[in-house]
């Protein structure tokens, strides 16, 4: 047994036991993080304490350690500061997770294997892996599935895409052939899910299913050519994004902003019209003041761990972090230090959702809209795109602007065998970005916040 600071150098390099496990100790900031390293070679994080209710030691499993989507030391040390946090509560946080899952196999024991039962198991997953998507495959579900008592009391094992079907063509028939696509996406990757359970122990919310294989595999929703057209075209006006010209008539209006609405749309802009639902997760514990650096933790698709992505923040970007985050004075005159959240519109007290930027958005895009600026309205959406479409056309490869923009990275490659962080190239892309804005020579200066 030893005590280190830890990092992914020397866990990597820890000596393999002949035999038993080893327990070494982090000396960080997190108290009671350790790694157990077996006579196998593998190696999982700990969080060791002593339960305050019981006395009894424990010994919490944080993860295994390796690529994603196993834990890195960084990953590791936020996940067991989080546990750590419950214990300083006097929680037991090693007990609370044997009691949900002995909740969730008595649930799962109790409740027959059915449909309804399988889905709702499937959106429970979701949730606590962290997907914001979530919510809207349960309202889906809710909505299709469930009001039909009959197909949601089939047993889940049996289904035949004969059983969907009615639910299908009923969508088909009002020309809803989106929300249909959507449903059979969410049908088929629970089942998918389920099916997973018969080899993968973390799934053991879906253990009573005995799911052996997904009967929506061959599930199709088939657009006429009508439909395929009107679709063409919806797609082509998602893909639409800012001219040059209209970005920086966008860039003019948020900089002479003088509110919070200001300085975080240029901080929306300047990081590279990052998703604002992650936006919107940043606290003090996410910027890296030295490094000027932001790190996202990206949920979004099949990944069962968030990505860290990191954003490097260019000079303007921190001024709008700033402007974002002012202390302000209580009735007593004295001097209250901003809340913890970065993306704000209240002084870091909560953060901004994504209604609260949309509005933002729209705002600016109504008064350009008005002044003949742009042919129409536009959304943090497009501001995303047009970041995209800026930077390819100045040259950026669809590589940098992927690690940039924290999407097409799902490979092999990129998941197991790629360590270098970008963080160079991305700072390099968010200047070429931030030149766009204003002609050369043509400055602006950022008024103070207002109040």
């Amino acid at each position: 047994m030893a005590k280190f600071v830890f990092d992914d150098a020397a866990i990597r390099d820890l000596p393999v036991p002949p035999k038993g496990i080893r327990i070494d100790y982090d000396n960080g900031p997190v108290r009671g993080m350790a790694v157990q390293t077996s006579y196998t070679g593998n190696k999982r994080f700990l969080l060791v304490y002593v339960a305050r209710e019981s006395g009894r030691e424990r010994r919490m499993v944080i993860g295994e350690y390796g690529p994603a989507p196993k834990l890195s030391v960084s990953a590791a040390r936020r996940l067991a500061k989080e546990k750590r946090a419950l214990v300083d509560l006097g929680r037991d946080p090693w007990q609370e997770a044997k009691q949900a899952r002995a909740a969730a196999e008595k649930r799962a024991r109790k409740d027959a294997p059915n449909l309804g039962n399988l889905l709702a198991a499937y959106v429970e997953q979701l949730k606590t892996s962290g997907k914001a998507s979530w919510r809207e495959v349960d309202r889906a579900i809710k909505r299709h599935i469930t009001p039909r008592k009959a197909l949601a009391k089939l047993p889940a094992d049996q289904l035949q895409i004969k059983d969907v079907m009615p639910v299908f063509h009923a969508l088909v028939r009002d020309d809803k052939y989106r929300e249909a696509q959507k449903l059979r996406a969410y049908l088929r990757a629970a089942y998918t899910a389920a099916r997973g359970a018969m080899t993968n122990a973390t799934m053991h919310a879906f253990a009573g299913f005995q799911i052996r294989e997904n009967p929506l595999q061959d599930l199709d929703v088939s657009r006429p050519r009508e439909a395929a057209e009107k679709a063409a075209e919806a797609a082509k006006a998602r893909k639409w994004a800012l001219s040059e010209e209209q970005l920086r008539a966008y860039w003019k209006r948020i900089s002479a902003d003088t509110t919070a609405a200001g300085a975080l749309l240029r901080f929306h802009l300047l990081t590279g019209g990052q998703r604002v639902e992650q936006l919107a997760r940043l606290t003090t514990a996410d910027y890296d003041v030295d490094a000027k650096t932001i790190t996202l933790w990206d949920t979004k698709g099949r990944r069962q761990r968030a990505h860290e992505h990191i954003v490097p923040l260019l000079p303007d970007a921190v001024k709008a972090l700033e402007a974002m985050r002012q202390p302000r004075q209580d009735e007593a005159g004295r001097t209250v230090p901003p809340g913890p959240y970065l993306f704000t519109l209240t002084d870091g007290d909560a953060p901004a959702a994504y209604h609260v930027v949309w509005e933002a958005v729209q705002a600016v895009a109504g008064a350009m809209v008005e002044a003949d600026e742009v042919g129409r309205l536009f959304t943090p959406g497009t501001i995303r795109k047009t970041v995209e479409t800026r930077l390819q056309a100045a040259g950026v490869s669809r590589e940098i602007r992927g690690y940039l923009l924290s999407h097409g990275l799902g490979g092999v490659q990129a998941k197991h065998y790629e360590a270098h962080d970008y963080l160079n190239e991305k700072r390099a892309a968010l200047k070429k970005l931030r030149a766009l804005f204003e002609p050369k020579g043509n400055v602006i200066k950022f008024p103070a916040k207002a109040g």
